[in-house]
């Protein structure tokens, strides 16, 4: 809701991390020199997922992120999973729900050569995503990115590094403290904030607010995806709202006067209501970004206010 003085409330959408936490830290101390103390100390911050992988630093930025609620009590905290945390917490045990794993592997039962699925201690009873981000891809480059894999398709090499352990270990079970395994287990597939304010060229708009890490699928009814998010239903091989591209790139049709924000994408595109923050694509060379509600303004770990 605004505020009796009709000053809209600052709402702030962090796009992916990726495992680096100096640009986590710069992009949080740049977000609170840019927007007002009490606005930036009541916000609801969004976190659009991907907090691991690729960078060298996952465990510190899990224990930066879960300081957060009781550094900044009266912000809310919103933890998206990206596709990278759901297959992390496949790993090591934490999704929700009862499922036989097995099920989760079938249909993509071709693929487990040639990406390296684990096949280590456990690996039985382990989701088919937290398989592929454990095990060791064959091929050594990346040719849609344009850079070698870190150990597997999910770039986990770093991940496991950052727990002090080699990748591919059954060790990381261990590892992995209850308290990101907590984080893991209890991060939302979708948000949805009411009465979010946003600048347009018709000028502010209240909007209804939906954050998914990848996006909602063309063509399916959205009130059926918006269901089967907030149940974290994990019996299924993958996520096509937390993993997709092309399929989920767009608002939905049906959906209007809502803004639809995501990272994954590895781009920054903003297209009316829809909002794509993932500037940094967890390459080393690239920004981590925010975006900051009504103003839309883009803040980066990258930015130099002095």
């Amino acid at each position: 809701m605004t505020d009796p003085n009709n000053k809209p409330r600052t709402v702030i959408c962090v796009g992916d991390i990726h495992g680096y936490l100096t640009k986590l830290l710069n992009l949080w101390s740049n977000l609170r020199s840019q927007i007002d103390p009490d606005s930036f100390n009541t916000a609801p911050v969004i976190f659009l997922g991907d907090y691991c992988d690729r960078g060298p630093d996952t465990r510190k930025v899990i224990d930066f992120l879960i300081t957060l609620p009781k550094r900044y009590s009266n912000q809310k905290h919103v933890f998206l999973s990206g596709n990278h945390d759901f297959a992390f917490g496949g790993f090591v045990g934490v999704l929700a729900g009862e499922f036989e794993a097995k099920e989760t592997w079938m249909e993509y039962a071709d693929n487990e050569e040639r990406e390296g699925w684990y096949k280590g201690e456990g690996y039985e009873k382990m989701h088919l995503q937290g398989r592929r981000w454990g095990g060791w891809i064959k091929a050594k480059f990346n040719a849609a990115k344009g850079i070698d894999y870190k150990g597997s398709i999910y770039d986990a090499a770093p991940t496991f590094e950052s727990y002090g352990v080699a990748h591919g270990s059954s060790e990381l079970m261990k590892a992995v403290p209850e308290a990101h395994k907590k984080f893991l287990a209890d991060m939302v597939w979708v948000h949805e904030e009411d009465d979010v304010c946003i600048e347009t060229q018709e000028g502010v708009k209240h909007c209804k607010l939906i954050a998914v890490h990848a996006g909602l699928e063309r063509g399916k009814n959205v009130r059926e995806q918006l269901e089967f998010l907030k149940a974290k239903d994990a019996r299924v091989p993958k996520v096509t709202d937390l993993s997709g591209r092309k399929d989920v790139w767009d608002i939905p049709k049906e959906l209007t006067e809502t803004i639809l924000v995501s990272g994954h994408h590895g781009k920054l595109h903003i297209e009316g209501l829809r909002l794509i923050i993932d500037e940094g694509g967890g390459l080393e060379g690239n920004p981590v970004a925010a975006i900051v509600l009504p103003s839309m303004k883009i803040v980066r770990d990258t930015d130099n206010f002095s």
